[in-house]
């Protein structure tokens, strides 16, 4: 008689989290075609056949100020979660990303579901700040998938089980790579400079960023002859940045996801909010400076507990400002839009940023084995070695 098909219960509640999660459900179904999958999740996970049990959208927050706007939902959604492992009698969590989220429901599946083997796919990065969260992942999972690879140990001393499976979304990036001489011809851009501008894909973001961005776009409009401005925008915020940037200098072109990595791909330079789109545009090969502004309130607590000196994964992967950033009290126009300037007027700080992208992506594993795929197979593995653990007891 053969084991009944593994239930698994995947929480994600961020956009990023979602598509990491979409190709996870993807290679878990590939290689388990019979796995039961339930949870929570977003657009990308719901194409994929979930039906979240709850939608995801308020969790898409930044900063110390939302997250406690929050977290009286964040709560009750996690014990529904909870309660939902324990009804369904699920196998094994994963949970995505979200650290102040998954922390919330591991802690409630550990309480209402103690025989659901609960994994975390996104490591918490205490290499940043508070390294004692090494404590807590001991205590509520029993392993940890990591997206860079200098992860694992940080967790393995401690006799957490850790291991290095990379990032499903820097991967898709890579496969996904922009065509230049497409999107400047489709645009009618020619061989004019061309300046990529994303604001992010969180409103609060594009609202605290709005600003500075314009002032420096302003700066080198007026520097720059024939300077194009384009910027790639979030279906999340789309109506926002639309707004924001109506009045922009440049006549900025504004295209959606579809042509995110071709848009990337053409422009001579880049100013990007701190996140994923600074490893994107890496892998698209274009210089930057990454910038950020968060309330006073978190940009307090974030001095108090940062460790590390760098915002951007390129920076803290090659431990060293490949990328100039420019955060808090440093994101203003002015600044930003000099380190812009060196990128357009002087093609040895331009190589120097471009060279360096390739080590640095190689190591994060953009161009290696899948890591949904890797990720996928660890789930079951570990899943399998929780039932065994209590079928013995």
């Amino acid at each position: 008689m053969s084991d009944p098909p593994l239930k698994i219960l995947l929480a994600a509640v961020e956009p990023s989290a979602d598509l990491i999660g979409a190709s996870l459900i993807r290679d878990l179904r590939e290689i388990a075609p019979q796995i039961q999958i339930s949870g929570c999740g977003g657009p990308a996970m719901e194409r994929e056949g979930l039906g979240s049990l709850f939608p995801i959208d308020a969790f898409s927050v930044m900063g110390a100020t939302d997250v406690i706007k929050v977290a009286p939902v964040a709560m009750k959604r996690a014990r529904e979660l909870a309660e939902h492992a324990a009804a369904a009698r699920a196998d094994v969590a994963v949970f995505i990303d979200g650290w102040a989220f998954s922390r919330l429901a591991a802690t409630r599946l550990r309480r209402l579901s103690p025989s659901t083997t609960s994994i975390k796919f996104v490591a918490p990065q205490i290499w940043a700040s508070r390294p004692q969260r090494v404590k807590f992942v001991k205590r509520y999972f029993d392993g940890v998938l990591t997206l860079l690879p200098f992860e694992p140990p940080y967790f393995t001393r401690d006799g957490v089980r850790a291991e290095f499976v990379g990032n499903p979304n820097f991967q898709a990036a890579w496969r996904a790579r922009g065509n230049e001489r497409a999107f400047r011809a489709r645009h009618k851009i020619g061989e004019a400079p061309l300046l990529a501008v994303l604001l992010g894909s969180r409103k609060r973001e594009v609202t605290r960023l709005a600003t500075p961005f314009r002032d420096a776009a302003a700066l080198l409009v007026k520097e720059i002859p024939d300077l194009r401005i384009v910027s790639p925008v979030a279906e999340s915020v789309s109506a926002l940045v639309r707004n924001k940037m109506k009045d922009w200098p440049g006549d900025p072109l504004l295209v959606g996801p579809d042509e995110k990595y071709d848009a990337m791909a053409a422009a001579n330079a880049a100013l990007t909010a701190s996140g994923t789109a600074s490893t994107e545009l890496a892998i698209n090969k274009t210089p930057m400076a990454v910038a950020y502004k968060v309330d006073p309130l978190t940009a307090f607590w974030a001095r108090c507990v940062k460790k590390s000196p760098y915002a951007s994964i390129i920076n803290v992967a090659a431990d060293r400002f490949v990328i100039p950033e420019f955060i808090q009290e440093n994101c203003e126009g002015p600044p930003i839009a000099a380190a812009l300037h060196e990128l357009f007027a002087d093609p040895s700080v331009y190589v120097e940023q471009a060279s360096a992208f390739d080590a640095i992506l190689h190591e994060l594993g953009v161009d290696g084995p899948s890591a949904s795929r890797l990720a996928a197979m660890r789930v079951i593995e570990w899943a399998h070695l929780g039932k065994s653990r209590k079928s013995e007891k």
